[in-house]
């Protein structure tokens, strides 16, 4: 089974039930973490990932280091966090697109 903290997002959890509203009327998160916040580090971690990837890749080139595995491990693993970051944003634009053509 894959390990879910590769990408980031292993600190999703199930959604709770929302009891409590906001004074504008929002609905206030349980733990105090909006999905925007969740969405936003798990972008920067994604980037955290690809900028230690391509470290690794620019140190084996050019001979700081000799460790192939590690270098491809880290590539790995950078890759594997940005596809699931693109399904993530597909998952979201096809909901927003059913959104979008449900009648009023």
């Amino acid at each position: 089974m894959a390990d879910p903290t590769i990408s980031g997002l292993g600190s999703i959890r199930p959604l709770a039930p929302v009891t409590s509203t906001g004074a504008a009327g929002k609905a206030a998160p349980a733990d105090g973490k909006d999905f925007k916040s969740y969405l936003l580090e798990s972008l920067d971690r994604v980037n955290q990932l690809q900028s230690e990837a391509d470290a690794g890749v620019q140190k084996l080139l050019t001979g700081e280091t000799d460790n192939v595995a590690e270098v491809f491990t880290a590539s790995r693993k950078a890759g594997v966090a940005f596809d699931l970051l693109m399904e993530i944003r597909n998952k979201l634009m096809d909901a927003y697109t059913e959104l979008k053509q449900m009648r009023v």
